[in-house]
Order: C-alpha cells, then structure tokens, then sequence
C-alpha cells in the first residue's frame, strides 16, 4: 500500500520513524512519503518537505509567516494528489493536519491521526473536525480514550511509543567514561539542559538556565542542541562560555545526567522516562502567553503531571521562569535526596501507567489491518 505520513516537529519524526518500520514489517509492499526529518528517512520514507520549514511557535508568528503556511498547505496537496495513497497518516501538528485532514475527507482519502493533537488542554472544539474528517484516530496517553468518549469519539490507545524508542536506544548506549570521553567532558556530574527545539524559546530561556546552574554548584553543563538549529545560533548566546552543545544526542545526555532543566513538551516524559529529577521550564512571548493562559484548560504544562494527575515534577512558568527560581528548584534535585527519591519513585507509577512497549507495533498493525 501507500502511505502519506505528516509529521511537522522533531518529536513527531522520532515516532514517524519507528511507525515506519512498523509498517514496512506489516505490509511488505509498503511505499511511504512524508514530510518530516532525517529519523523518517533513515526509516524508509521519501522525505517530501523537512520539518524544520514547518516550525512556527506562538500566535504572533503563525500571523506573520501566513503566507508561507498558506503555501505550504498548497503544496501538500499538490504533492498528495501526485502520489495517490491509500491512506494519509498524520502526527499530531493539528494547526497544519487538521486543515489537511477536512481536504483529504472530502477528495475521499482515507484520513488516519496518529498521536492526538493536546487538544484536552484548549481548543476542545477541534474534536468535532476530528469526529467529521478522520477515519480511525490512533491515541497514546491513558487518558485521552476517555477523553473522546465524553464526545462521543471512539478511538485506539496503543501506549506511549516514547518507551520504544527509549528501549531501542538502551540497547547501543555508551558507558559513562566513553560518553565523557567521546565529549571532552570533565569529571563533574551533568546537569542536562533542553531548552527546546525553536529559536524563541531557546533565547528566552537558554540565558536564564546557564545562569542558574553557573550559580548553584560544580557541575557539567550539557546542552542538547535541537536539530533543527545550527551550532552557531547557540554560540550567539553562549559567547565565550565553554558549555559543550550536542546534536542528535538528547538521549545520551539525559543516559548520563545528575538532575536537567527542560522546556516544556515531550522532553519532560523522556527525563523521566530515564528517570532524571527534573524542573521543566517555559518562557514565552507576552502576547501568546496571555492568550494561552486564556485557553489553556489543563492544571499542569506537563505530560509528566498531567498523567500523574498531580504535581510531581515543578513547573516554571513565565514569570517565576527566573534565575532565582531555578536555582532554588534546582538545590532541591541535586541536593535533597528524599526530594530525588520521591520524583524517582512517582516515576515508576508514570512508567507503568504509559502501557509498557509496542505502542508503535501495534499501531502499524491496526493502522493496516483498517486499510485491509
């Protein structure tokens, strides 16, 4: 069969890729295109569009990078029309997918969502473009199916495919020395920092995370640079500080980290995943803050919490993101070890409660058995 994927971020090509493989073991006539990244590729699928031309962050600058969307959307139809596929898969990034979604329904093609957009946290009502323009939604946190179903909404839960990837990349995972080695690292436990994957985040709250740690203890600094950005966007803001930045290599940071500061997002489940204390960090521009916080209608900003239903790892928000806070929070999971241990052991209960393995297998295994 053929499959039209589209994933719009770095996460969404991390999971593209493993379902990838998953469904060119269950259909071995399988041809894939997509838009997303370099995992998606090395996977199997003809990259169309890379997501790094697709990142736009915030109100104010989806208004004014309009056109570009608005084109972007055009060519994806375009490019979807040329190759025909049995089924268009996609990967959360509602704001593009689901525009896609209403145009594919109606030309008839068979619509698939893998990984739901967060609609539970604000804008609700996408649930009735999902009930009208998706065929079979495929969803990955516990709490989503019931979610639906209060609108009626059936839909699969397969488990979170974070525990796959995690698995699959325990299993080449450097030693402690040979990570340090390999990096021209010192002997100082690390202190991992994920700032995020788009530059405005990263230039709010880069500056204010290197600060803290610089005046909590001795540590090694390690930031995970996003892919999609360059080495020299984080030396404008490093200057002549000797901070080691590593691409392509969040995973080997957090294997070997002491405590991190992360950005909100997917990074917060795969810290604990690794079962690295945390504090989870955001930072954004004024106006969609504000507007945010208007919508927004979830208790945390956390997957972490928001699973766990209460608040096990703390969350920085806007104004209490500052080097104040983040020192003080960061004393607590590097120093207090009752206040590690208890993260570490609500943890545990997190893992159990994300379905253990196979969320990408039997998604691929569902997604073509539907298409059968």
């Amino acid at each position: 069969m053929r499959y039209y994927i589209i994933a719009g971020e770095a996460s969404g090509d991390l999971h593209g890729s493993n379902l990838v493989k998953q469904l060119k073991n269950c259909d071995d006539q399988a041809v894939i295109r997509a838009w997303g990244g370099g995992l998606m590729e090395q996977a199997g699928a003809e990259i169309v569009k890379h997501y790094r031309d697709l990142a736009f962050m915030g109100f104010s600058e989806v208004l004014m990078n309009l056109k570009t969307i608005l084109n972007n959307l055009s060519y994806c139809k375009k490019s979807i029309e040329s190759f025909k596929p049995d089924a268009i898969i996609l990967i959360d990034y509602p704001g593009f997918n689901l525009r896609i979604a209403k145009w594919a329904h109606n030309e008839q093609y068979k619509v698939l969502y893998y990984i739901s957009p967060q609609i539970w946290a604000w804008k609700q009502s996408r649930v009735k473009q999902i009930k009208a323009y998706v065929d079979e939604m495929f969803v990955i946190l516990p709490f989503e199916k019931e979610f639906y179903e209060k609108f009626g909404v059936d839909v699969h839960y397969v488990g979170h495919p974070l525990i796959d990837a995690l698995e699959d990349y325990k299993q080449n995972t450097l030693s402690h020395t040979e990570f340090k080695e390999r990096n021209q690292l010192g002997d100082k436990p690390i202190i991992a920092i994920l700032p995020g994957s788009r530059k405005q985040e990263i230039s709010a709250m880069l500056p204010i995370m290197l600060k803290a740690v610089n005046e909590v203890g001795d540590f090694e600094l390690v930031i995970a640079g996003a892919p999609s950005q360059e080495e020299a966007f984080y030396k404008s803001i490093l200057k002549e500080t000797k901070v080691k930045v590593l691409f392509n290599s969040t995973y080997e940071i957090l294997t070997h980290a002491h405590a991190a500061l992360v950005t909100s997002g997917t990074a917060t489940l795969e810290t604990a995943i690794f079962k690295i204390p945390q504090v989870v960090c955001y930072k954004g521009g004024l106006v969609s803050y504000i507007i945010a916080r208007a919508l927004v209608k979830v208790k945390y900003i956390s997957l972490v919490n928001l699973i766990m239903d209460k608040m096990v790892v703390k969350e920085l928000i806007q104004n209490e993101m500052n080097v104040q806070s983040v020192q003080k929070e960061l004393n607590k999971i590097t120093g207090n070890q009752e206040y590690r241990d208890r993260m570490l052991a609500d943890y545990d209960k997190l893992y159990s409660k994300l379905g253990g393995g196979g969320a990408s297998k039997l998604a691929a295994r569902e997604m073509f058995k539907t298409l059968q």
